[in-house]
């Protein structure tokens, strides 16, 4: 069995559902907002391995990647309920908007964009959403998580076969991205947290060494329990 179609074999089905909202950490109300604002990146790299498929992508990936296209809408939907239920920052909706606009823009292949974007951006924001936000926000970070590890894998695999490669330019939009999201944190804060560096440092990991073991929590930490949500609240997994 080729890689691609063992990846495919892992995927699980899952259905969101609109959420309520619940308590999230004291002092991440700003950092979430941001975090929440990026969603507007989920439809992009949908669109990314979309434009890729048009064009030189390995025959076995196309089904992993037509796959994962599905998976960045359900994304969408998913946050966009947390953000329902939350509201948005219309200051930081506008700002994730313009550096959307950056990343649709950049020269380097789709595929490569998609990969740093997943890798480095949304692998911090996930474990974000776990340490710090509602029993709403974890259970969609989790779901999201596993479809997530799958699409790096993906994009790893068809970025190293074809020989691309990730720009000093693409770096440093990944740095921009990372650093506005936390702006609202402190480097000194002794609630690692709530503290910007070890978030920036994650994503700087997990650019340059693919791995970052500081979010290793998320692989054990608590997920809510079926009693701490409404039904009409709980994802409907196939």
């Amino acid at each position: 069995m080729n890689p691609y179609q063992k990846l495919l074999e892992r995927k699980r089905t899952w259905t969101p559902v609109q959420t309520t909202a619940g308590t999230v950490k004291e002092g991440a109300h700003d950092v979430l907002k941001r975090a929440l604002a990026l969603r507007h990146m989920e439809l992009p790299v949908g669109e990314f391995i979309n434009e890729a498929l048009s064009s030189e992508v390995p025959e076995l990936a196309r089904e992993l990647l037509m796959s994962n296209v599905k998976d960045e809408e359900k994304h969408d939907l998913a946050l966009g309920f947390i953000a329902n239920a939350h509201g948005v920052d219309e200051k930081a909706e506008a700002e994730a908007i313009r550096l959307r606009e950056a990343w649709t823009s950049h020269s380097d292949h789709t595929i490569t964009k998609a990969m740093v974007a997943e890798r480095a951006i949304f692998f911090v924001l996930l474990p974000l959403f776990r340490a710090t936000g509602d029993a709403g926000m974890r259970t969609c970070s989790a779901d999201i998580s596993r479809d997530e590890q799958i699409h790096v894998a993906a994009n790893s695999l068809v970025h190293t076969e074809l020989g691309y490669n990730i720009s000093p330019s693409l770096d440093k939009l990944r740095k921009a991205t990372i650093n506005w999201v936390m702006q609202p944190l402190s480097a000194s804060n002794p609630d690692k947290y709530l503290n910007k560096k070890f978030w920036l440092d994650s994503s700087d990991r997990l650019m340059y060494e693919g791995k970052a073991p500081e979010l290793a929590f998320t692989r054990s930490s608590r997920v809510p329990a079926f009693f701490e949500h409404a039904n009409s609240d709980l994802p409907q997994y196939a």
